[in-house]
């Protein structure tokens, strides 16, 4: 039998694009480390493990740092979260648990909580020490994940740890979702990822690659296990329904990050124009800038105050020298020769606050490429497609679950991450799928008794 290869050793992000997206954190070595972790308070009722989706106890987790016991921190870290190295990394913090911090009370700069957690859980990954975690007894029950990203991943976990297997089922080559597809290069790295989900076989979860997943397939993997959990993300970028966004320079912020992750490309044209001001529109912004382009332009259709990207990743784009361009609408696109030309019209308020175009607004941007970014689409069509029927409850395409459990109006079935929230964050999925599986073992564990 052939050696499996190792999930990070099948991409590699080429070494122009490692250079050109260093980490926005850098790590802490040993000497910064401990003075930092020795600054933390240690509060009894801790506002940044309150401020944590997954509850990491910070103070804890910390507090073994400063004491030397790398691997104890670790175990803290990995006990509430199995994904705490990405989330260290990923994560908000910011509007999170170093939001919270009790040292913004006293005018202090707020402990350094991520770069800690990376501290840590880098040394644990460096060290090659297995997940310090016991399988639970084998109860027998099987579960099919369908997704491969953070919510499934966390969802498995808490299943094999309490002995149910874990079958996970998705459309990619490669695990992890948008951590390893759609998040920003200098956040979080392609190899990082991945060999943080390697870990994750050893605890005998099994993968199933290129699954494509429709109502006929879902029903034949619902017969062949005991319980599913739906963590299907979300699905395209939305289009703009307009002439020419279908043009070869036209592209949208997703494939733009997937494409220099796997290394399908490593530059762009001079001059980029990105629609929309979300955080995934932030990060393709900056991603243009560090791929080559001379002049990135964003335009929104509302006001810097009302763009739902974080201010800091505003802050950061313009550092990056991202330009912004407020209260404009695309009315088409044009090609012109290489170049692209987006005609745009100025917006205002009407009397009942709805936005409309400015009269004699009218003016265009030149562009080399165009990247779409203005929120993305469902990806639960398949579950209304069985003949069967409806085999959950959507509302506006999104799943509706019972937040404590994760389950969903079909007892059999439980889903968690962007499917249901509308996409948040990495670390928000991560929680939704640690419940999930905590439920899924319980109901499963009912069922039995019931019979």
């Amino acid at each position: 039998m052939s050696q499996r290869i190792p999930f990070h050793q099948q991409v590699v992000t080429p070494p122009e694009v490692v250079e050109r997206f260093g980490d926005l954190h850098p790590p802490f070595d040993k000497q910064a480390a401990i003075p930092e972790a020795n600054r933390c308070l240690f509060c009894f009722d801790a506002p940044c493990t309150s401020a944590c989706p997954t509850h990491i106890d910070v103070p804890r987790f910390i507090k073994k740092i400063a004491s030397g016991n790398l691997a104890g921190s670790a175990r803290t870290i990995l006990d509430a979260n199995i994904l705490g190295a990405s989330c260290a990394r990923a994560c908000p913090v910011d509007v999170l648990c170093e939001g919270a911090c009790v040292m913004h009370r006293y005018n202090k700069q707020p402990i350094e909580i991520a770069r800690l957690q990376r501290f840590a859980m880098d040394s644990f990954y460096e060290s090659g020490t297995l997940l310090p975690f016991e399988l639970g007894a084998d109860t027998g029950f099987s579960v099919a994940l369908i997704g491969a990203g953070p919510a499934s991943l966390a969802c498995a976990a808490e299943l094999r740890r309490r002995g149910v297997r874990a079958e996970i089922y998705d459309a990619r080559p490669l695990p992890g979702g948008l951590n390893t597809y759609g998040v920003a290069e200098y956040k979080l790295p392609l190899v990082e990822s991945l060999r943080e989900i390697e870990m994750l076989l050893q605890l005998g979860v099994e993968f199933h690659f290129g699954a494509m997943i429709d109502a006929a397939s879902l029903d034949e993997i619902e017969r062949e296990h005991d319980a599913i959990f739906l963590g299907v993300g979300l699905g395209a970028i939305h289009k703009l329904g307009i002439t020419g966004e279908d043009l070869p320079g036209v592209t949208n912020a997703l494939d733009l990050i997937a494409g220099y992750k796997s290394g399908e490309r490593t530059s762009v044209p001079p001059r980029v124009a990105v629609v929309g001001a979300g955080n995934t529109a932030i990060d393709a912004a900056i991603a243009s800038i560090r791929l080559g382009a001379l002049e990135v332009t964003m335009l929104y259709r509302r006001g810097p105050e009302q763009m739902s990207a974080f201010s800091f990743e505003y802050e950061h784009a313009r550092n990056e020298g991202v330009k912004f361009v407020w209260h404009v609408q695309p009315a088409s696109i044009r090609e012109d020769q290489a170049a692209l030309s987006l005609e745009l019209r100025r917006l205002t308020s009407s009397e009942d606050g709805s936005l409309v175009p400015k009269p004699g607004s009218e003016f265009s941007l030149a562009a080399d490429m165009v990247v779409l970014s203005i929120g993305q689409g469902t990806h639960t069509g398949f579950l209304g497609e069985s003949g069967r029927g409806t085999k959950v409850q959507l509302e506006r395409g999104r799943i509706l679950i019972d937040r404590a459990t994760g389950q969903t109006t079909n007892p059999k079935f439980f889903a968690g991450g962007d499917c249901t929230n509308g996409g948040r964050e990495v670390v928000d999925a991560v929680a939704d799928g640690k419940r999930a599986g905590i439920g899924i073992a319980a109901w499963l564990e009912a069922q039995h008794a019931k019979a």
